[in-house]
């Protein structure tokens, strides 16, 4: 089981009142959410391998490079060295690291790489796994990696985590008319307003899907432009002709990668906690002993 871990954060910081606070006062919704939310998914989905996925780089450059306008509308401070700073809520950002100190201190593996985001972290570990694979996210990007041959599936949070919908190829064909692979083509044709990806003008989700279905994949939809026998229409043409520039670098930044290097670490879930001290301390500073010992008595189990 693959955590999109700042997606099931971002969620339980919303889904989670703020008065839910530490002893001093400080908010600690997300990270209780958190906690609870994974307590949920062990226990409905009893997974061998746990691994919290983590945007090192949220908006990696090589990606703006190619489109300038991926996730621009995120930025709150712009640096030059390093990872741009995202506008997240101010009682959100002081609790990522509480999360990363809890996740650390339970045993629970947590992965990033450096100007990778976690997609990218989550692309590499389903492309490397032997066996099947739950992807726990609420970002459809990733319904790019569904794969019913291999057993990859994406959980997608509806509310919370106790309604997931179970996005399988079935599903992908039912809602959007592609399969995983597909999914790719469909989006950056569709584009994404909530990752700065323009899209071509003028073709939306239905006709991306009956481009797709018709001319195969991108490729398929692009060799038909420069065949006037292909059937699109005079304006469906203009627009995907004047959107080569676009349609030429979009793939690689829409698609995932699964070749990125990644530090060493032990996949498997853990029985009890790897530093009872520190997690004692942090459930103490924090206030989080109920969200902690629900998981702790879960993994356990």
């Amino acid at each position: 089981m693959l955590l999109d871990t700042a997606s099931l954060y971002f969620r339980a910081y919303f889904g989670v009142p703020d008065s839910v606070r530490a002893p001093d006062g400080t908010p600690v919704n997300a990270v209780r959410g958190l906690l609870d939310f994974i307590t949920r998914l062990v226990q409905d989905h009893h997974p061998d391998d746990l691994v919290a996925c983590w945007d090192n780089d949220w908006r990696p450059h090589w990606r703006v490079e190619l489109i300038p306008s991926y996730k621009a509308h995120r930025v709150a401070v712009e640096t030059e060295l390093g990872p741009d700073e995202e506008e997240t809520p101010d009682t959100l950002s002081p609790q990522v690291p509480v999360i990363a100190d809890v996740l650390d201190a339970l045993g629970i593996a947590r992965v990033g790489a450096d100007g990778y985001e976690a997609d990218d972290v989550i692309g590499t570990l389903t492309a490397r796994a032997t066996g099947p694979v739950d992807i726990v996210t609420g970002d459809r990007d990733l319904f790019q990696l569904v794969d019913d041959a291999r057993g990859r599936r994406v959980l997608y949070p509806l509310k919370g985590v106790g309604t997931l919908q179970t996005t399988d190829e079935a599903w992908l064909r039912e809602r959007y008319g592609v399969d995983g692979p597909g999914y790719v083509d469909l989006a950056l044709l569709r584009g994404d307003p909530s990752d700065g990806l323009p899209g071509v003008p003028g073709i939306g989700e239905k006709t991306a899907a009956k481009l797709i279905g018709a001319f195969g994949d991108l490729a398929g939809i692009m060799a038909a432009v420069d065949d006037p026998r292909s059937g699109l229409t005079p304006s469906q043409r203009k627009r995907l002709d004047e959107a080569r520039d676009y349609v030429a670098v979009a793939p690689k930044v829409v698609r995932v990668a699964s070749d990125v290097g990644l530090p060493s670490f032990d996949p498997a879930l853990p029985s009890g906690p790897r530093d009872p001290a520190a997690l004692d301390e942090l459930a103490a500073r924090w206030g989080l002993g109920g969200a902690l010992r629900r998981l702790l008595t879960t993994l356990a189990a």
